[in-house]
């Protein structure tokens, strides 16, 4: 046999290598092995075994990786699509399915020493009263790490020792996995009741877990069409994606516990991915007081990053060996090795970090369907807000829909206020950070011991420091953006490269030196220190990148609040989502518009679903819920819809604007960025690169037998993008090439034009036909001769612009 190795190098091939006799019982497909190449060893893993090779004088494998093939054939097959799809090397891709802790070469298993009773045959020999005592230690436990014994008996290894001269104990080497929440207590819990839309949502679900059950061994041998892209999924009858759309409280985490349950039922596995490492805390502790006891008792595997490498690998290899049947996790969660794979759930599925954003550029959401449909498991995709993409599909027929537009419990929506900031600037003469209104409904939660959450999406004291003598402002020497005060370090820092330096006392420009210099806008800092002088008394915490370090500390935070400890809790976009806290009865918005105004044509659909998420933390006890949305532009849409919890009006005016200019869901987009330090040569390349597409488009046009239509679109169809100009490559219901139908707007210079040194400028594409436009960029980024200092990036399907 031969074994076709992807190598640890991007080099977008597959080698061939003669398996030896003595690897012949341990290669299958997704093992990792340690091959030769050139004069060195590099590591690699099978993705087929051949009887034949075309090619002559083999060198073989040198040695086998691990017990077990470590790649699924199902997450291999999709890491293949991964890479043809978002354009990257098959490389990239299979190595952004296996954590790094488990493609090293050494095993990664902790082990410890262990101390094991023996059965004793015959008499006891003489034992010193010590000994005697360790050994009653051992009749209880049978069996105790060395450490642990050391320091209940309080003695020494050298006892310990004798002990086994006498053949009474074997001390031996164990793996001790890590566990990263060994040290919880959870309760256990029991289903809910439903009510009667839960109950529907459960049953459509299950109903179909039960049929593709039945399908599951004849389709086995089915091939999935994988060129259809994450929302051109062939037709069904039945869609096995389902939009759970429940409003914020309605319960859709006990939908996912019953259904979860109902897959293991079936022997099948689960992956529920959440958007924020911040939700993990709180939802793993709901899924093990599920799942850690009873007929379906399993356990409850965790992967995302801000686990130690050691915790990774065992949690993985604990999913791998089918100990744990249920993962939780962030975004790569979704490779996790469960076989066979029954339910996956993406939470929160609108939200924009389910994206990567280095290559591979995967969006989980999109992935996600396609391995559901991969390995014939149920697909829920859960939000109050769901992302303009779902809705469209639910509207095409491609996904099902499942709705729970009321609370749990029948408790009712909060009531939102819409505060208008600029009456609140006149009669103040100033910006006030609280409005009057605000600063009321604060003072009743403090009164009646009720707890608060305010919300603003910008980390720091002040977003920038202007001198008002001779203008200058703080800008970062490596990008095109403002340096942040923060207070508390005393530093103005750079949210983009990370670059700091002292807070300055005096402007730094040589001829001015005015001390009055000033720190112009907000931040979360601010906001608790302005909260502090208003609430002497109140207990206040914050919650924002700059605290939250270490895994323990989102624990932390959110445990004390749960707790009663903490009255108002201050954060950023981390605590507007997934969170339940009963005695949250008010939310303030400090800032609305701050999401509102970028040049995305997604502004809009991203301010409306923050608004309305973050509102729904509030009222989800016996007390009704208010919500306070501090704005400027306290009209526009988005916050108006917002208000009023009315998704459906949202959507229905958003799609009409997104369908004129043609904008996704509507089309496809795929955004070429070109970086470097000159900025010249950057244009240079975006314009080469350019013209080289146009190029192909026309070609693509004649090949079809159609007219290449070149024209520039209207000024309004690019108001919101900051691209210079467009060209249309259509034609009419003909014999089409893979082109057709491709728009190209720019090059032009990014938002951000300068960001980590380099200078940025971009080249969007829009198209039909995306998996057709991806082969060509593929193909132009092998043949495309860029200069050293010059980078181009792909990303097929963006969330940002900027």
């Amino acid at each position: 046999m031969v074994a076709r190795v992807t190598l640890e190098i991007a080099l977008r091939r597959e080698f061939d290598y003669a398996i030896p006799a003595e690897l012949a019982g341990q290669v299958e497909i997704g093992t990792r092995v340690k091959v030769p190449f050139g004069q060195r060893q590099v590591m690699g893993c099978v993705t087929a075994l051949v009887e034949h090779s075309p090619h002559t004088n083999l060198r073989q494998l040198t040695s086998v990786v691990g017990r077990q093939s470590l790649i699924t054939p199902g997450v291999l097959r999709l890491a293949r699509w991964i890479a043809d799809y978002y354009c990257c090397a098959p490389e990239i891709a299979l190595k952004s399915v296996l954590p790094e802790a488990v493609r090293r070469e050494q095993s990664g298993w902790r082990e410890r020493l262990v101390v094991r009773l023996l059965p004793v045959t015959g008499k006891l020999p003489k034992l010193t009263k010590r000994q005697q005592d360790i050994l009653n230690l051992l009749e209880e436990r049978r069996e105790l790490p060395l450490q642990e014994l050391l320091a209940l008996a309080e003695t020494t290894a050298d006892t310990i020792r004798r002990l086994e001269d006498k053949h009474l104990v074997l001390i031996a080497n164990q793996i001790a996995e890590r566990d990263p929440y060994a040290k919880e207590v959870i309760s256990r819990t029991e289903p809910l009741p439903l009510n009667a839309e839960q109950a529907r949502a459960l049953a459509a679900l299950c109903k179909r877990m039960d049929d593709s059950g039945e399908r599951a061994e004849g389709r086995k041998s089915e091939k999935i069409t994988e060129s259809a892209g994450p929302d051109s999924h062939s037709a069904t009858p039945a869609p096995t994606t389902f939009l759970l759309h429940g409003v914020t409280g309605s319960g859709k985490t006990e939908v996912y516990l019953q259904a979860i349950a109902h897959a293991l039922g079936q022997g099948r596995g689960a992956v529920v991915l959440v958007p924020e490492i911040s939700l993990t805390p709180q939802t793993v502790e709901r899924f093990k007081a599920r799942f850690s006891h009873g007929p379906l008792q399993t356990q409850v595997a965790v992967l995302h990053s801000h686990l130690s490498a050691g915790e990774r690998h065992d949690e993985w290899h604990k999913i791998r060996q089918g100990r744990a049947r249920i993962v939780i996790g962030a975004r790569s969660a979704l490779f996790a090795p469960v076989d066979p794979l029954g339910l996956i759930i993406v939470d929160e599925e609108h939200e924009h970090s389910y994206k990567q954003e280095e290559a591979p550029r995967y969006h989980a959401r999109d992935v996600a369907v396609l391995r559901g449909q991969m390995e014939n498991a149920i697909v829920v995709l859960g939000s109050a807000t769901p992302s303009m993409e779902s809705f469209y599909n639910v509207r095409r027929g491609k996904y099902a829909l499942l709705e729970l537009p009321t609370r749990a419990d029948d408790k009712k929506m909060p009531i939102v206020r819409v505060v208008d900031m600029r009456q609140a600037a006149r009669s103040e003469k100033g910006t006030p950070i609280f409005s009057n209104e605000l600063k009321e409904a604060l003072t009743r939660r403090l009164e009646r011991k009720e707890q608060t959450m305010l919300f603003l999406n910008r980390r720091g004291y002040s977003s920038s420091l202007q001198c008002p003598q001779c203008g200058f402002v703080a800008e970062c020497p490596n990008c095109s953006v403002a340096l942040t005060y923060h207070r508390h370090a005393q530093r103005i820092c750079c949210h983009i490269c990370g670059h700091a330096a002292p807070a300055p006392a005096v402007c730094p420009v040589p001829k001015c030196h005015n001390p009055a210099i000033r720190y112009a806008g907000l931040g979360t800092e601010r906001v608790e220190e302005t909260l502090i002088k208003l609430f002497p008394h109140a207990r206040i915490a914050r919650m924002d990148s700059d605290l939250m370090k270490r895994k323990e500390d989102y624990r932390r935070v959110l445990g004390d609040f749960k707790a009663g400890k903490t009255d108002i809790l201050v954060g950023t976009q981390m605590i507007a989502k997934g969170l339940h806290f009963e005695n949250v009865t008010l939310v303030g918005v400090i800032h609305a518009d701050l999401s509102l105004h970028i040049p995305d044509f997604r502004a809009g659909e991203r301010t409306f679903q923050l608004l309305t998420q973050v509102a729904g933390r509030a009222g989800r006890g016996d007390v009704e819920g208010e919500v306070f949305v501090q704005s400027f532009t306290p009209f526009h849409p988005a916050i108006q819809y917002a208000r009023r919890h009315d998704y459906a009006g949202f959507y229905e005016q958003e799609i009409e604007f997104r369908e004129q200019l043609n904008y996704p869901p509507a089309s496809r987009l795929a955004l070429l960025t070109f970086k470097g330090r000159n900025e010249e040569k950057v244009k240079l390349m975006a314009e080469h690169v350019t013209r080289e597409l146009e190029a192909l488009a026309r070609g693509s046009a004649k090949a079809g037998k159609q007219v290449a239509k070149h024209k520039r679109e209207s000024a309004d169809t690019l108001e919101l993008l900051p691209l210079s100009h467009a060209r249309t490559f259509s034609s009419a219901p003909a014999p089409a090439g893979p082109l057709r139908g491709l728009v190209l707007a720019g090059p032009a210079p990014a938002p951000l034009l300068r960001a980590e040194t380099f200078y940025r400028y971009q080249l969007m594409l829009r198209t039909p036909q995306m998996p057709s436009v991806s082969k060509v960029l593929a193909t132009l980024l092998e043949q495309i001769k860029l200069p050293e200092d010059v980078t181009l990036t792909v990303d097929v399907d963006p969330v940002s612009l900027m």
